[in-house]
């Protein structure tokens, strides 16, 4: 699995603890320290989760809640708040704004990691799904093979990343901007064209020397999976 978790609190060794758990489940993991910063995010690089603390600096994570459950193209996105212990009024306003879980500090880790695990499985099990299929084309994410045509096609770790991303919603356009924090979270070293490389590997290995192009560049706006 490589779903998306956006991970926000202002404690900073707090949110390393959490994020090496979820990364040690295979979870890609951006993290932000305020409140006032999600909603920027929300809109640049939508992650398939959201887990942050009630009591955010900037915007509190009841208020983002309530934000992002009015927001018609967000509204579905599953949410985990964290709630300060001994705050049970706080625990049930965070349930009322729409936070699908909520967990009381101090957590562990690992129980974080399952929560996510078991709300992505309720809510979107296809993004927990070993296998995913588009036309010809299989990836299967426990084994970390691909097929196309029956032919195996073997791909490097940061292309078989983007493959995968793309798989999950064949058709839609995104930014190297989305690609690229998509494979490398929220490391700044990495130049959005790095994205432009591995595009062009990933395509010359899953083309298998044919002129139609699975992945197809939308002028300006970026790449996506196209039919086929």
């Amino acid at each position: 699995m490589s779903a998306r978790v956006l991970l926000v609190d202002d404690d900073e060794s707090f949110r390393l603890i959490l994020q090496k758990a979820l990364v040690a489940d295979s979870f890609v993991v951006s993290m932000l320290a305020s409140g006032a910063e999600i909603s920027t995010r929300l809109k640049s690089v939508p992650p398939d989760i959201l887990v942050m603390s009630s009591d955010l600096p900037g915007v509190p994570g009841i208020e983002v809640c309530r934000e992002v459950r009015l927001n018609p193209l967000l509204s579905r996105l599953p949410i985990i708040l964290l709630v300060p212990g001994g705050g049970e009024e706080l625990h049930l306003a965070a349930l009322a704004a729409g936070a699908d879980d909520c967990l009381v500090k101090p957590i562990t880790p690992v129980e974080l990691a399952i929560r996510v695990k078991n709300l992505l499985r309720r809510v979107n099990p296809a993004l927990l799904d070993h296998m995913l299929k588009v036309g010809d084309l299989t990836l299967d994410r426990e084994a970390h093979r691909v097929h196309r045509q029956r032919r195996e096609v073997k791909l490097g770790p940061k292309e078989f990343k983007l493959l995968e991303f793309l798989m999950r919603t064949p058709g839609r356009v995104y930014s190297r901007t989305e690609l690229k924090a998509s494979i490398w979270g929220d490391d700044t070293t990495v130049d959005e064209r790095a994205i432009d490389v591995h595009i062009a590997r990933l395509r010359k290995v899953i083309n298998l020397g044919k002129a139609d192009e699975v992945i197809r560049t939308v002028r300006g706006a970026g790449y996506a999976l196209g039919d086929f």
